[in-house]
């Protein structure tokens, strides 16, 4: 099935920013994230600490809905879903 990634800002420069990926039909959306940024060990480094598990400030989104991380495991991803992966945001 067809998924649609975007990482946003610095995620976006070490990893690309917009990607459709074709994925089984029981990954997680955790899963898709791990897959993606294993790509590039600074990308993959700047989401995930050294245990696997996403850093506190990684916002992630799926269909346009925050998907809280401690979830994004048990989050599993159908045909035309579109995920979303942000750094910090800041503004001034």
């Amino acid at each position: 099935m067809k998924i649609t990634l975007r990482f946003f800002a610095r995620f976006g420069e070490l990893l690309g920013k917009d990607r459709v990926v074709d994925v089984p039909e029981d990954m997680s959306l955790a899963d898709l994230i791990r897959d993606a940024a294993s790509e590039n060990s600074e990308g993959y480094g700047s989401i995930f600490d050294g245990q696997g598990k996403f850093r506190d400030f990684v916002i992630l989104m799926r269909n346009g809905k925050r998907v809280s991380a401690a979830s994004a495991d048990r989050t599993t991803l159908a045909e035309g879903d579109e995920v979303a992966v942000f750094p910090p945001v800041a503004g001034g």
